[in-house]
């Protein structure tokens, strides 16, 4: 094939769904209706812990209008001394997640579902079912739930020999750190903790389910996975996937707190049970009390280096809250807190500990900004203990090509130092600051992924392009493969329409998430479209009676080569598709792979604060992130991205977290009282993109929505300090906690 000319790659060409998304024509999960529908609703644990004695729907079911009840006997259940894993989820937690089953373990927990003629009618039926709940002593707080005396969620769960609320461990060994910390000059050792955090997503879960006599299911939900909205509701409801067919619709946000089901099992059995189609759609106060946030933490990382500014040894401990169930993202936070620097002498440990939470779902490079914090933080008290500057010690230790990472890899070409050495010769880090403000810098790096996808590429009769994945849009995939397969095709990128298939309509494909999407689809499609090209190439061949040999495909057209040089005039895509039918028929190919290559990815962060020590407000002056993005196929989606995780970070690290009351109730269930940030509360968020190619990808895509949030909570707690020359070690810095750190001989240092 010929070298790309890069025509469309690299450009911010139309967005493709951008009119139906701000004409309010784009159809989400919640705009879906079908004839003889009726509604579900979910009864929830009023209690925090609670044994579920017995439950008594039949006043419900004899209400008028009732249509259908299902409780847990309806889920399949999972025996939990025997692992089902379905992708990184285990159906053990998922079958007792989606209903309580033997206990409620938080509040909000679901213990039956209605399904009835009106909302108001199916609403009116959960208050008439009477449970007897046996109420327990309830953990909440990761501390809590290692004391001694603590509350067992699960007495099958074993730490150490003994019934425990650590439900796993991790660790990550490289080098001799007892040695490496003998070596050092300067030893640096603090602890931190941040509180959970929701993804935020504006649009809440729905979906609409349709059970036929025949078992035949269809579904329609916003999720980051038709095919594990499909595998899910299987395995929860005994129906074959062979039977299920789910229909994604578009998404109005997910950051990976949509990819498990909660809805999609319950509307499944309470159509199976009723006849008719469900639809259920939680509120905002359901999402946030019974929904995935990210877990909070508590940290202890230690770092030695010696005088000359060599990291010669690093430990970190970090117990992340799973919630009620086993899973928080410890493989994020160990794995990725050290991997930004080359260090000889690592260990990095994580614990999973469950509590009386809704259980926690991914979060955006899940883990490790918790991970980032805590050693970006501690990093920048060993620069200012050996007074080096804090962007140098970093670009001294920073990992490059050949670096052996302690969880595991040797790094490839990698384009981290470029992101450090841009950020150090920017001139936001030289402006000059003012009265109580601070900068803050702070690395960060996530894993990214590769795996399953699929793809088809089409040729219409008029010489237009069809291409179909299997992965729901949620960062920009569709307007970048267009890029992609009108830059392969030869095409203008207005030809080519970006369809995302439904679980019968294309071969299977993995979440979008771990930023893999693009990395994944672009592979597939490549192959589908040099398929094409090769059926183009011969089509035209068979039309001139020549070998397909003898063809090249050049911008578009197909030209003949060789002896046969000039012979025969070029032939367009346009007109090889208006001969398809009596040279062979439809054109078109698909492709569906287990992909490889994917290669981590790094970014650098700087910013700017300032303090309102009156108030105790932080704002957010100026950001500029660095990222290396491997190669940018849309600018202005990766722009995007790298905007979104930095506004994300800012908010967890000044505002946003679950409270809780005395009862283990979510007190700020709602976006009035859980502050997330609005665009009045920042300023530009500069984005710097530095490009270096992934070579194990044809078009050098390495993943960037993950990273963006990494380095983030750590570049505005560094800020925050060197505003004040006082250090806060909890998150978030909100005005009350700013205050209270706050005292005279502080204010006149940072004076």
């Amino acid at each position: 094939m010929n070298e790309i000319s890069n025509k469309w790659i690299g450009t911010n060409t139309i967005r493709p769904d951008g009119a139906d998304k701000v004409t309010g024509r784009a159809a989400y999960a919640a705009d879906t209706s079908m004839p003889g529908m009726i509604w579900g609703r979910v009864l929830r644990s009023p209690h925090p812990h609670a044994r579920i004695k017995s439950i008594d729907t039949s006043k419900a079911e004899a209400l008028q209008g009732v249509k259908a009840v299902v409780t847990s006997k309806d889920i399949v259940e999972f025996p939990v001394d025997k692992p089902v894993a379905l992708g990184i989820q285990d159906m053990r937690w998922m079958s007792r997640n989606v209903m309580a089953r033997e206990k409620a373990l938080f509040h909000g927990h679901p213990v039956a579902a209605v399904a009835a003629m009106s909302e108001a009618i199916a609403a009116e039926a959960c208050k008439l079912i009477e449970v007897d709940y046996e109420v327990l002593p309830w953990a909440i707080e990761i501390e809590d739930a290692l004391k001694p005396d603590a509350p067992i969620l699960h007495d099958f769960v074993q730490f150490e020999g003994k019934p425990s609320n650590i439900a796993g461990t991790l660790e990550h060994k490289l080098g001799d750190i007892e040695a490496g910390f003998a070596k050092a000059d300067v030893v640096i050792e603090r602890s931190f903790t941040t509180r959970p955090v929701h993804q935020g997503y504006i649009e809440t879960h729905a979906c609409l389910v349709s059970v036929l006599s025949d078992g035949k299911t269809t579904i329609w939900s916003s999720s980051q996975g038709q095919f594990m909205v499909r595998a899910m509701t299987s395995l929860l409801t005994g129906i074959p996937q062979s039977s299920i067919r789910a229909i994604p619709a578009e998404i109005g946000g997910g950051f990976g707190g949509k990819t498990i089901v909660y809805l999609e099992p319950l509307a499944t059995m309470l159509s199976k049970k009723s006849g008719r189609p469900v639809k259920m759609v939680m509120s905002r106060e359901e999402v946030m009390r019974a929904t995935g946030p990210t877990s909070g933490s508590t940290s202890t990382v230690k770092i030695g280096a010696t005088k000359d500014g060599t990291i010669v040894a690093a430990q970190g401990v970090f117990y992340l809250q799973a919630g009620c169930f086993p899973g928080s993202p410890i493989r994020g936070a160990a794995g990725c807190a050290f991997a930004p620097y080359n260090i000889a002498n690592v260990v990095s440990r994580g614990f999973d500990v469950v509590s009386n939470r809704s259980k926690v779902a991914a979060y955006r490079a899940p883990g490790a900004p918790i991970g980032a914090y805590a050693v970006e933080c501690v990093l920048d008290e060993v620069a200012e203990a050996l007074k080096i500057d804090p962007l140098d010690l970093r670009i001294k230790n920073a990992a490059r090509e050949g670096t052996k990472a302690a969880h595991g890899p040797v790094y490839p070409r990698i384009g981290l130092l470029e992101t450090m050495e841009s950020a150090r010769k920017h001139p936001h880090y030289k402006a000059p600051l003012g009265k109580f403000q601070g900068r803050g810098v702070a690395s960060g790096y996530w894993f990214n992924a590769g795996g399953e996808s699929s793809a088809q590429v089409n040729i219409t009769e008029d010489g237009n392009v069809v291409v179909t994945t299997g992965h729901p849009d949620i960062g920009g995939s569709r307007a970048a493969i267009a890029n992609i397969a009108a830059e392969l095709l030869g095409i203008d990128y207005r030809r080519v329409s970006v369809l995302i298939g439904d679980t019968a309509t294309v071969g299977y494909s993995n979440l979008t998430g771990g930023s893999r999407v693009l990395f994944a689809s672009a592979i597939v499609v490549t192959d589908s479209a040099e398929q094409v090209i090769g059926q183009l190439k011969a089509r035209a061949a068979k039309i001139w009676g020549i070998s397909a040999d003898a063809v090249v495909w050049e911008n578009g057209e197909a030209r003949p080569s060789g002896d046969h040089t000039g012979n025969f005039p070029t032939m367009t895509l346009a007109e090889i598709a208006a001969k398809a039918t009596e040279t062979g028929g439809p054109i078109g190919a698909g492709v569906q792979l287990n992909t490889t290559g994917a290669e981590g990815g790094f970014s650098t962060h700087i910013c700017d604060v300032e303090v309102d020590v009156d108030l105790g407000i932080v704002r957010v002056l100026r950001y500029t992130s660095f990222q290396d993005v491997g190669r940018a196929i849309h600018p202005a989606y990766v722009e995007g991205q790298i905007q979104g995780g930095a506004v994300q970070g800012i908010g967890w690290a000044l505002n946003e977290e679950y409270i809780y009351n005395k009862k283990g109730h979510v007190d700020n269930p709602g976006f009035l009282d859980y502050r997330m940030p609005v665009c009045s509360d920042m300023p530009m968020l500069d984005a710097v993109m530095i490009e270096i190619p992934n070579p194990k990808h044809p078009q050098g895509v390495r993943g960037v929505g993950e990273v963006p949030l990494v380095p983030v909570m750590a570049a505005v707690a560094n800020a925050v300090h060197s505003a004040l020359g006082k250090r806060y070690y909890s998150l978030p810095m909100s005005p009350p906690k700013v205050l209270e750190g706050l005292d005279e001989g502080t204010l006149q240092a940072a004076e």
